[in-house]
């Protein structure tokens, strides 16, 4: 069993090596007890690369589902290449 918040602040890498961010926290759908969604905070060349408009102030930060991660270690790595995902589906939400 692992603790999520221990994944806060490691680097998130696509299957094709982009550096979309950091994991910023997590979605638990509490009816089933269990992750669904990894929040990410984008990187600037992410944030460009997929589209959205940086905020004046703060990061923008997507919810990444679950089934896309290949693995985790020292980084999460996905299961998607950044062009991949500029077609998937991830919710996005205001950063700090």
């Amino acid at each position: 069993m692992m603790d999520v918040s221990r994944l806060n602040g490691t680097k998130v890498i696509a299957a094709d090596s982009f550096t979309l961010g950091e994991v910023d926290g997590a979605n638990v759908d509490t009816k089933q007890w269990r992750v669904t969604h990894l929040k990410v905070g984008l990187s600037d060349d992410a944030t460009r690369e997929l589209g959205f408009s940086k905020p004046l102030l703060g990061s923008v930060k997507i919810c990444l589902p679950v089934e896309n991660i290949a693995g985790y270690g020292d980084v999460v790595t996905l299961k998607k290449s950044l062009m991949e995902l500029k077609g998937s589906d991830m919710c996005k939400s205001k950063g700090k």
